[in-house]
């Protein structure tokens, strides 16, 4: 059984949408490939999410912001499911994906906006990065086989609300 492909975006692809695709693709199982995308990529990932994911043992060497058209050009993965992480209460313009992969919005604080000592900017890296785990974690405990598209989509809404952390299910 092929992995189902996820594709994170926010804006910059500097730091969230970053952090995303380097704990989904160091889960073990290899049932999802992730990749990440901005909108208006800032050409560079953040130093501070770099030394977060070097410090947690997670390989750093192929991550790089990049636009998210990359994914719509010819020969790009098929994408299953479309997360986009911005956050909208901080005025960002997330883009909307075209096409079939199911998508959530799962909005999340920018740390790379966090002004302040590099110990207040580690800690919003920190916690951006928990956040996201326990999203991806619980993402990735849905019964994505054997749930339709509609109460995919759900679940995965839920996920942001904070719903559903209670009865995760094993497929």
């Amino acid at each position: 059984m092929s992995p189902f492909n996820v594709l994170f975006l926010c804006t910059g692809n500097s730091a969230r949408s970053i952090l995303a695709e380097a704990i989904m693709n160091n889960l073990p199982g290899g049932r999802f490939k992730a990749y990440s995308a901005g909108s208006i990529p800032r050409g560079e990932v953040n130093p501070h999410a770099l030394v977060l994911l070097e410090k947690l043992g997670f390989p750093t060497a192929g991550l790089r912001s990049k636009a998210w058209d990359e994914f719509a050009a010819p020969g790009a993965p098929e994408l299953h499911f479309v997360i986009t992480v911005c956050d909208n209460a901080a005025g960002e313009v997330c883009p909307i994906w075209p096409g079939q992969p199911i998508s959530a919005h799962w909005g999340l604080p920018d740390p790379a906006a966090v002004e302040g000592s590099d110990a207040e900017i580690g800690l919003a890296f920190a916690e951006t990065y928990r956040m996201l785990k326990n999203r991806i974690d619980l993402f990735v405990q849905l019964p994505h086989a054997s749930l339709d598209r509609m109460a995919l989509k759900r679940r995965m809404d839920e996920i942001n609300q904070g719903a559903g952390a209670a009865e995760p299910t094993a497929q």
